[in-house]
């Protein structure tokens, strides 16, 4: 089937698709998807069009989750996110001030050895397109290493990089991925990415409370075979997804992440794993339990972008930002006690 599609082996996005890519399923999904993408761009001109402004209400809330169109994702995320808004209170041109000053090489090192590691199915990340002016891995170190002198408390963590390069893949801009990163570090992930990692500690704990509460059939399963939330759940928070769903599944993830905040990672995490519990419960030692993971993120639902985030705000029933507010406080007091 790959061989006559007519859909290349390159994504919009630049990312190759995999060897086994299911071409059939996907040109299925796109016949009924583009026009879906097609109506929603009018909606979405009429609503937030040249020189209009958008404030955050129940309808725009509606339109995020019923995904934005590639050309004005930049804008919305900036808008939505309170990005712009933080932009607005810094300091003139603090992205290209700190672009301009001066560099601790330690931290400029690290950056450089991980950028080759970025995307290398990507074809703006190659080697080859790296060596053009402007190019995106050229952008990818200038964003990276002005956050990194930023935040002196976060400076540079593995899994920055493939937020920051999908980022420059949408927005096509140093400075708008920049703000947006600032926000996702500082406000939607607060402690995710500082050297103890405590917020993403504290956040995959939540997710097997979560577990526990609403499947704990698959709890008390995965907690038999003795396989830690954290060799699960690790790589789907620190990267956002990216790396791990499709590219067109992930930005409409983010898309409802800048709006509504990290209880977006709880309700996907949540719906792979409710939709995959007969898989999950049929495994019987440790490694079928680690690969069956791996594999519930390549559910044919997945790629169907539309339907997998309808099924979000469904599969996991109820999730109120305050539940998750709750748990954090109750794990962090927990671990606290222990000291």
């Amino acid at each position: 089937m790959a061989v006559s599609s007519t859909f290349s082996k390159v994504d919009e996005y630049g990312f190759e698709r995999p060897e086994d890519f299911d071409y059939e399923t996907y040109e299925d999904f796109m016949s009924h998807y583009l026009i879906v993408l097609a109506k929603r761009a009018k909606k979405w001109t009429d609503l937030f069009g040249e020189g209009k402004s958008l404030k955050r209400n129940l309808t725009v809330k509606r339109y995020v989750r019923k995904g934005i169109p590639g050309s004005l994702r930049a804008r919305v995320w900036m808008s939505v996110s309170g990005a712009d808004l933080m932009r607005e209170r810094a300091s003139p041109n603090l992205y290209g001030t700190i672009l301009a000053g001066p560099k601790d090489e330690s931290l400029v090192d690290i950056v450089r050895t991980d950028l080759p590691r970025t995307f290398p199915d990507n074809i703006f990340f190659t080697e080859e397109t790296s060596r053009l002016e402007n190019s995106h891995r050229q952008m990818l170190f200038n964003v990276l290493v002005a956050y990194g002198h930023h935040n002196r408390e976060v400076g540079y963590c593995q899994g920055l990089n493939y937020i920051v390069g999908l980022l420059l893949l949408v927005t096509k801009d140093e400075e708008t991925a920049f703000w947006l990163l600032k926000m996702l570090v500082e406000h939607t992930l607060p402690q995710y990415y500082i050297c103890t990692m405590a917020g993403l500690i504290t956040d995959i704990d939540v997710l097997a409370e979560l577990v526990r509460i609403k499947v704990p059939e698959v709890h008390a399963h995965v907690t038999a075979l003795g396989l830690p939330w954290a060799v699960i759940a690790t790589k789907w928070f620190v990267c956002l997804f990216a790396e791990v769903l499709p590219t067109e599944t992930v930005l409409r993830i983010w898309d409802c992440l800048f709006y509504e905040g990290s209880k977006i990672i709880f309700r996907v995490s949540l719906t792979l794993i409710m939709r995959n519990k007969e898989n999950l419960l049929k495994c019987s030692d440790f490694s079928a339990l680690v690969e069956c993971f791996k594999e519930i993120t390549k559910d044919s639902l997945v790629l169907q972008c539309h339907e997998f985030m309808e099924s979000i705000f469904k599969t996991p029933g109820s999730l109120p930002g305050s539940t998750i507010t709750k748990l954090r406080t109750k794990i962090s007091q927990e671990k606290e006690a222990k000291k």
